[in-house]
């Protein structure tokens, strides 16, 4: 019993950290080290409590309860355990279900157990009352820490400040130990937008086709024409978008389009578009003309990442990505093609994909995407892969497998 113990409420105290030093509660504005704020929780709470640390529960929110990045990296800290929530969205905002009632029964389990002497909450939420009074009846003391408010206020439950036995402030000082501003995400700068590279791919124009003036307003795909496309040449522009805040068309089709067209886009250079622009994406389907076998035999026979990887590699591309990948999309793209690369017992095999750029084959792109997939990159509710990401994540397998052929790539 003679041991302490932890329960964070990262949404609380990730939250509020934010709210600190970006100024709005959202997450995305800040970078965590996850192992330096870990040490400190340990450190601070070890001396606070006077006793060895038992164990540290984080308590968070995922979609469908799906780890994410820094939740697998956490699992594996030593005396660390992960504990999650469901996080849904409503209204146009994420909200976390069920972590307050994982924390209120573990808090009372470890106090009815005599599992340790002192427990350290890290949370605001007024709900954990009960719980934190039930802890008391059974001899257990309890510190409530908080998070620096930003505008110097409370931001905790009065209620659960009064019932505590020992109170203590994470002041900026020691916040920004382990936390600071993303520098992606400075103020003005929407979350969303697009890195540069990304940016110059969505700005690329279609090609004009012949006999589609801007006098009729409306613009077709030259490829889409000798009955590869739809028969009807007035088809609307595209919708338009924003990159950075200005308007573009929207240049570059989906693999969807393309599978409707059955023709690859030109690959040279295109009127109009941007130095920097090309297409970092597409499977295989939709860049074939119908009837075509669906890869050459010199494609064909480039081998998958899992048919070159040992069970050994395998174990240990696991600990990898639970230990040093961020889970970035285009990193996420770089470690695939990386892993692969240096793999194929051929090299002729990468410089022959290399050749078939920007098309990723098919048995290839599935396999990287569903590698993406581990870090929730693509695990959205509705099964909605994020266009941002599926972007970011080919560029990255491009980038890789560019560094290794030395191709350089032009619009």
């Amino acid at each position: 019993m003679d041991r302490c113990v932890v329960l964070v409420d990262a949404g609380y105290l990730l939250g509020a950290a934010a709210s600190l030093l970006a100024g709005e509660p959202a997450r995305p504005r800040i970078s965590v080290d996850h192992a330096a704020l870990i040490h400190g929780l340990r450190e601070r709470a070890e001396a606070d409590t006077g006793r060895n640390l038992l164990r540290i529960y984080w308590f968070d929110g995922a979609p469908d309860r799906v780890p994410q990045p820094e939740h697998r990296r956490l699992r594996v800290m030593p005396r660390v355990t992960v504990r999650l929530g469901a996080l849904t969205r409503s209204d146009g905002r994420w909200a976390q279900k069920g972590v307050d009632a994982a924390m209120h029964a573990e808090l009372t389990e470890l106090a009815r157990n005599r599992a340790c002497a002192d427990i350290v909450l890290v949370t605001g939420d007024g709900d954990l009352l009960p719980g934190l009074m039930s802890a008391k009846e059974h001899g257990v003391a309890v510190h409530l820490w908080a998070v620096q408010a930003a505008d110097g206020d409370y931001n905790q439950s009065e209620d659960l400040v009064a019932e505590a036995d020992e109170r203590r402030v994470l002041d900026r000082a020691w916040i920004t130990r382990a936390v600071r501003v993303n520098e992606s995400q400075i103020a003005g700068t929407p979350h969303s937008a697009p890195r540069p590279e990304i940016a110059a791919i969505l700005a690329a124009p279609f090609p004009e086709a012949a006999g589609t003036a801007a006098d009729t307003g409306t613009r077709r795909p030259a490829h889409a024409k000798n009955g590869a496309g739809p028969d009807d040449d007035t088809a609307p522009c595209p919708p338009e978008q924003r990159v950075n805040g200005t308007p573009v068309a929207k240049g570059v089709p989906t693999p969807k389009d393309l599978a409707g067209l059955g023709r690859p886009l030109p690959t040279g250079p295109q009127p109009g578009a941007p130095a920097t622009a090309t297409l970092r994406w597409s499977s295989d389907r939709g860049w074939v003309d119908r009837g075509a076998p669906d890869e050459a035999p010199e494609i064909a026979a480039i081998p998958m990442l899992s048919q070159v990887t040992t069970a050994e590699q395998r174990w240990a591309d696991r600990e990898e990505d639970i230990t040093a990948v961020s889970g970035d999309p285009f990193e996420v793209g770089q470690v695939f093609a990386r892993r692969w690369a240096e793999r194929l017992a051929a090299p002729l095999h990468l410089q022959r994909l290399s050749t078939e750029y920007p098309r990723i084959p098919h048995r290839i792109d599935g396999e990287l995407l569903r590698y993406a997939a581990r870090f929730g990159l693509l695990a959205h509710k509705d099964d909605q892969i994020d266009e941002q990401d599926r972007y970011a994540i080919r560029a990255g397998f491009w980038r890789e497998v560019d560094a290794r052929t030395g191709a350089e790539r032009t619009a």
